[in-house]
Formats: C-alpha cells, sequence, structure tokens
C-alpha cells in the first residue's frame, strides 16, 4: 500500500501531464509529416474551444477550459488508438483516467468533467469535442501551406465530419473559412518588419 499523500499523487500527476509532450498523435505514422503531439493538440484544443465559446451564447469559458484540458489526457495512458488500430485492439479510455486522477486533490471534480465530455450533452462538452474536430482541419491547412496536400484528398472526408458531426454554429463556420484560410496571415497580414517595422524610414 502507498504511503504517498496527496501532494504526492498531485505531483504524480503533474509529471505525468508533462510527459503528454511524447505522446505522438497518429497522424505522423501514415502521413510522416510534422503533425503535433498530444500536449499541442491540447494547447490548440483549449484555444479553439475559447473562441468557439465566446460566440456561443450561454456558454460557461470556465468549464470550457477544464474540459479542453481534460478531454484527452487518458491518451496518456492508451496511446493515440487511430483508425486503423481501432479495428483490432480496445481501448479502455474510462481506466485509464481514473488511474492518471486516483487519490489526487482533482480526482473528483475532473473524472465527472471528463464524464460530461464522453456523453457530449452540455453545451460546453460540445464547444470542445468541436474544438477537437476542428483542430485537424487546422493541422491540414498547416500542411497544405507547407506543400503537403493532405486537405485535397481528406476534404470530402472533412466535409461530411463538419456537417455530421460539428454541433455548434460557431465551429461550422470555422471550418467553411478554413478552406480559404491562409496560415501565415497572423504574422504577414500585421503589424511587422516590412510593412511598419525598420524597413521603413
Amino acid at each position: 500500500m502507498s504511503s504517498k499523500d496527496i501532494i504526492d499523487h498531485d505531483i504524480d500527476f503533474l509529471f505525468e501531464m508533462g510527459n503528454i509532450r511524447f505522446i505522438e498523435r497518429m497522424w505522423r505514422r501514415f502521413l510522416h509529416a510534422d503533425f503535433e503531439n498530444l500536449a499541442e493538440h491540447h494547447f490548440r484544443v483549449f484555444w479553439i474551444a475559447m473562441i468557439i465559446a465566446s460566440h456561443e451564447k450561454g456558454a460557461d469559458n470556465g468549464k470550457v477550459a477544464k474540459l479542453a484540458l481534460i478531454h484527452d489526457i487518458a491518451e496518456s495512458r492508451t496511446g493515440d488508438v487511430d483508425y486503423l488500430s481501432r479495428q483490432y485492439v480496445e481501448r479502455n479510455e474510462e481506466l485509464g483516467i481514473k488511474d492518471i486522477l486516483n487519490k489526487t486533490s482533482i480526482r473528483d471534480e475532473f473524472y465527472a468533467l471528463w464524464e460530461e465530455y464522453e456523453t457530449r450533452e452540455t453545451l460546453e462538452a460540445k464547444i470542445v469535442k468541436d474544438a477537437d474536430t476542428l483542430d485537424v482541419d487546422f493541422e491540414l491547412a498547416e500542411q497544405a501551406a507547407n506543400g503537403i496536400t493532405l486537405s485535397a484528398i481528406k476534404q470530402p472526408m472533412r466535409q461530411t465530419v463538419a456537417d455530421t458531426k460539428m454541433y455548434t454554429a460557431t465551429a461550422k463556420k470555422i471550418f467553411e473559412q478554413l478552406k480559404t484560410a491562409n496560415p501565415h496571415d497572423w504574422h504577414w497580414e500585421t503589424r511587422n518588419r516590412i510593412n511598419s517595422g525598420d524597413w521603413k524610414k
């Protein structure tokens, strides 16, 4: 029996969260491209969710933030089981999340949040799932800008996902606008060295 107290288990949890940066998303296995890891995925899902929540009336931003942070951490234990592997293996994400949170000070709150995310019944859970879905489309847009034209191959499937799997009007609008968005506008079209910096007299 472990003699650790709650704070020790909290520290173990924090070390494990640091290690999710070593969990690869399975894009890389199939497509050999520089796709984000699990920690990077969580980071952008958080921000996509914050943007969606800002447009969706009645969304609780605090809950959205927590759901975004918890939504995929069970993959620390299960890995990212991709669409091919799912034909052969069973994931037990519920056991994974229970073991990750076990004996921590946040166990009850965050296990309940994880369950809420998985059931997709609240507006906040739907927002985070939409953010999780859209992160794929941001990745595809970035890869296309780098000359890896996966988006053309995957576009019919992504359109089906948008039409049938997205919950919020905001997410659907973002999806449509991503079709023509330039991943480099954030730096080319803002104040920068060329248009307002030290190249000007």
